[in-house]
């Protein structure tokens, strides 16, 4: 089920106040708590919302280096070397991939030593044929959502206004929405009089 305009109003409050209780949430959205809770619990389940935990800072944990790594593997190990790689606790995510290479990973290091030792690790997997790693200089767009959530409330909400603004018309007359169905032009003649509405039928 696609997000409407008060479920992206409910994402961006979670974004911009997380530590917030759900009846403060209702009191700021003006909904009743119940209702809140349910759009909560269909977010959840729908896989919109996928956690509540903390956001974490790697480089305050001691790992201030980031690189991408692409791995190439050997055709029909791509779902081995997956699994091993959940086993390298210095990637944090990873992907398959077109272009060059099968996977993609974020690494984390303490220095540019420790990530040597991360690539040599990753070389050594069965599988991988070879790598290619790219260090990150400086963080230029921070991981966001909010931007997003917005762009899809505004979406929702012009929907929404489109919906209010055609659903009062009657069937059958969608010019003017005065007319009686079969005669969409005027909405003042009867059918089967002529084009000045003055002259009787077959006159």
């Amino acid at each position: 089920m696609p997000v409407d305009a008060l479920d992206t109003r409910i994402l961006r409050l979670l974004l911009q106040q997380p530590r917030t209780s759900v009846r403060e949430y209702a009191r700021i959205l003006g909904v009743a708590r119940g209702t809140l809770q349910a759009r909560l619990d269909r977010l959840e389940r729908d896989g919109v919302i996928t956690g509540t935990g903390p956001s974490l800072s790697p480089a305050a944990l001691g790992h201030p280096v980031l690189a991408f790594v692409h791995i190439e593997v050997t055709q029909g190990h791509l779902d081995e070397v997956g699994e091993a790689l959940a086993a390298v606790p210095e990637i944090v995510e990873a992907f398959s991939i077109t272009g060059g290479g099968d996977l993609l990973t974020r690494v984390v290091a303490r220095d540019n030593g420790h990530l040597e030792d991360v690539i040599q690790k990753l070389i050594s997997l069965p599988g991988v044929v070879r790598t290619r790693t790219e260090v990150a200089l400086r963080e230029r767009v921070p991981h966001r959502l909010l931007p997003l959530v917005e762009s899809v409330g505004r979406a929702a909400g012009i929907g929404t206004a489109g919906n209010q603004a055609t659903g009062s018309r009657p069937a059958g007359n969608p010019a003017t929405g005065s007319g009686t169905a079969g005669n969409p032009a005027t909405g003042s003649r009867t059918a089967g009089s002529s084009a000045t509405g003055s002259r009787a039928a077959g006159r």
